[in-house]
């Protein structure tokens, strides 16, 4: 059956088009932190965001029936769902985060504040680390560096070293904050000297796709302080670590002490229906509506809206941050007991956790892929990240409960077991 979908797929969908695992997981049906496939097999979800207060919730699925039975239509109409939505969105910000443009992915919010940053400082120089994702537009995907664009990066794109655990910048945990800092000035002065002119720094306030480093909270305040002194947008990706993952606060800028010039948001926000949306300074917001003239048919449209509030109120009503926080640092706890040599340093922060894994001192990478295929075919989804991809990523749907870490982590420790040591 799995090879018929498959060849079904690539036939209207194209070659190439990326599945997790060797065997690709057929999945059919969902309900809170559990998925489960054609053949009945059920999986526990230890990867993904995007159902973020769990899957198929109830309140969530209501609001977006009932908006949809109601009406749906673009913002170039009055509706009240928008801004009712923008509101109460924009009082879990800093106070002058307060203006919010809806838009249906991520990519698209990441594109429009590399926009806003050029918009706002007259220039076109953007700098990212050079081990990041941020997107699928054609701006964003400059970015990246697991497949760089055709033709090469362009002009006005420079990279900085990715933080890191156990080889941190400049060689020392303790000074990683400072040669970050040292290199985003360094590619700032070659930005400005080249002509192109500094306009904007995009991170993840986790660095997830860098391999979640453990970062003190004061890492990127040397990097903010470079960036805002050379007249420079601060755009935080929170599509990740937003809506409380971290367990400490809504949003991870907000951990680190920052006061970024722009948000943006996605997978998570309205738990699985496809909205995102980058909230900014009011300055920002106006020097882009002036430039570009901007208007998204689907966004912030009526049932996005009513699905997006919806999953506000799961948060909220049932305390998931907290949650995050609680059952995160026993998750995090049951994975300190596993012991394998190959294992070469446990991290994380709420419901977002890595497990780096190194063989006599070089990237493991073929072990992490064991790893994960072994929960896959013994009832867990979990994924992996990294430069090297052999950082374990354990990233799952908010209402995990401390029985579900149990489970895990039991399925991870057998899956290191079947591992010679």
């Amino acid at each position: 059956m799995t090879n018929d979908i498959m060849a079904r797929r690539e036939a209207v969908l194209g070659p190439n088009v990326p599945t997790f695992y060797k065997n690709p997981v057929h999945l059919i049906r969902g309900e809170g932190v559990w998925a489960w496939d054609a053949a009945g097999n059920k999986y526990l979800d230890c990867y993904n965001n995007v159902p973020h207060v769990g899957h198929c919730h109830p309140h969530v699925v209501a609001a977006i029936a009932n908006q949809a039975s109601i009406l749906n239509t673009h913002t170039r109409y009055l509706h009240d769902g928008i801004i009712n939505y923008a509101e109460r969105l924009t009082a879990k910000f800093q106070p002058q985060l307060d203006q919010v443009i809806m838009v249906c992915s991520g990519s698209e919010a990441n594109d429009i504040a590399l926009r806003m940053a050029q918009a706002m400082t007259g220039k076109t120089g953007l700098i990212s680390t050079d081990n990041t994702y941020h997107g699928n537009t054609m701006a964003v995907s400059q970015l990246s560096s697991r497949k760089p664009p055709i033709g090469g990066y362009a002009a006005n794109i420079r990279h900085v070293p990715a933080p890191d655990t156990l080889r941190p910048v400049g060689g020392t945990a303790d000074g990683q904050a400072q040669a970050f800092a040292r290199e985003i000035q360094t590619k700032i002065d070659d930005l400005e000297a080249s002509g192109h002119g500094f306009s904007g720094f995009l991170f993840c306030p986790t660095f997830a796709n860098e391999g979640l480093p453990d970062l003190p909270k004061d890492f990127m305040l040397p990097a903010a302080k470079v960036i805002h002194a050379a007249g420079g947008i601060l755009i935080s990706d929170e599509v990740q670590p937003g809506f409380g993952r971290t367990g400490d606060t809504w949003w991870g800028h907000d951990w680190l002490g920052l006061s970024p010039d722009v948000v943006t948001l996605g997978k998570p926000m309205a738990n699985g229906h496809p909205v995102a949306a980058v909230v900014a300074k009011s300055e920002v917001m106006a020097a882009f509506r002036n430039a570009f003239g901007y208007f998204n048919t689907f966004g912030g449209n009526p049932v996005s809206c009513a699905a997006a509030a919806a999953t506000l109120d799961v948060i909220e009503q049932d305390n998931l941050i907290e949650n995050a926080k609680e059952v995160g640092a026993e998750f995090l706890h049951s994975l300190y007991s596993i012991n394998h040599t190959s294992i070469a340093n446990i991290r994380g922060r709420g419901l977002f956790i890595a497990l780096e894994l190194e063989t006599d001192g070089v990237a493991d990478e073929a072990l992490a892929a064991h790893v994960v295929e072994y929960a896959r075919n013994n009832g867990m989804l979990m994924g992996r990240t990294g430069r090297k991809r052999n950082v374990l990523k354990l990233r799952p749907p908010m209402p995990f409960s401390a029985s579900n870490a149990i489970v895990a982590s039991d399925i991870m420790a057998r899956a290191f077991k079947a591992t010679k040591v």
